[in-house]
């Protein structure tokens, strides 16, 4: 899923830019947690929904039939995504914007949001601005991928620190200070956060142990997420050695296993706030 982040991914450079087809190539890993944090909604008949960060409308699409009756939108500021979603036949309406400044035209019953928010600076803003948004007895879901701390992740930073010939550094000091930043905080903050302004919260974290398959799968996950904008900002030579010395590095961090699989755990966060 891809949203706007405070203060905004890199630049496109070249060819890499948000790729639904790569995020989709684990769509089954993908949509497991999706699935889990819409069971755990606790609405019998919401009017008005959106999906922030809707990427590919996968989601939005299973919603739309989940309430049959709901007016739901898709909220995203890829084009990119938007375009692969609405080239699928549906009754979902697709928007583009930028969640920091959204503004629903009706109070939502609703607000849906996985795998989207870890890309937007300004959480202590950001959700109570959501909650406040709801219409009375509404919802807020979110899910966001607790990655930042995993090897994959502190590995995709080091990379850009002495990845370069000779242990040097690639790309700008700028986007390196960019992608040091902890994108999404602990679990207690947010209850903190949202415990006065909602009627109930649960919060809860669940990891994945994810089989995948095929060559550096590890680096093909990350490919179609939390590597972007570090493949957005490095020239064409930059991100060649890169890639090649991210890829070397997760071999050793994820090794194949005897039976072909690669064993990835992905922890994931998930708030349902009522209010």
């Amino acid at each position: 899923m891809a949203l706007q982040a405070q203060p905004g991914p890199p630049s496109p450079r070249g060819a890499a830019r948000w790729d639904p087809d790569q995020y989709l190539k684990f769509a089954d890993h993908r949509l497991r947690p999706s699935l889990e944090l819409l069971a755990r909604v606790p609405l019998a008949n919401p009017r008005v929904i959106y999906d922030l960060g809707c990427g590919a409308g996968e989601q939005a699409r299973m919603i739309s039939e989940q309430w049959s009756d709901a007016t739901v939108y898709g909220v995203d500021s890829s084009r990119e995504m938007l375009q692969k979603a609405g080239a699928e036949p549906g009754r979902v309406q697709w928007v583009e914007a930028d969640v920091r400044i959204w503004q629903p035209e009706t109070p939502p019953d609703l607000i849906y949001s996985n795998a989207a928010f870890q890309w937007v600076d300004g959480h202590r803003e950001l959700f109570p601005r959501l909650v406040g948004l709801q219409a009375p007895g509404g919802c807020l879901a979110v899910q966001m991928p607790l990655s930042w701390g995993m090897p994959s992740h502190r590995i995709m930073r080091q990379a850009l620190v002495d990845g370069g010939p000779g242990g040097t550094p690639l790309g700008t000091e700028e986007l390196r200070q960019r992608v040091a930043r902890k994108w999404v905080d602990d679990a207690d903050e947010y209850y903190d956060l949202l415990v006065r302004q909602t009627a109930s919260i649960d919060i809860w974290e669940t990891e994945y142990l994810q089989i995948l398959a095929g060559d550096d799968p590890v680096l093909e996950w990350v490919k179609g997420s939390g590597l972007r904008p570090i493949l957005n900002e490095l020239s064409e030579a930059e991100r060649a050695i890169y890639l090649d010395e991210y890829a070397r590095r997760l071999r050793a961090a994820y090794p194949m296993r005897a039976n072909g699989g690669t064993l990835y755990p992905f922890r994931r966060l998930f708030i349902v706030a009522t209010v």
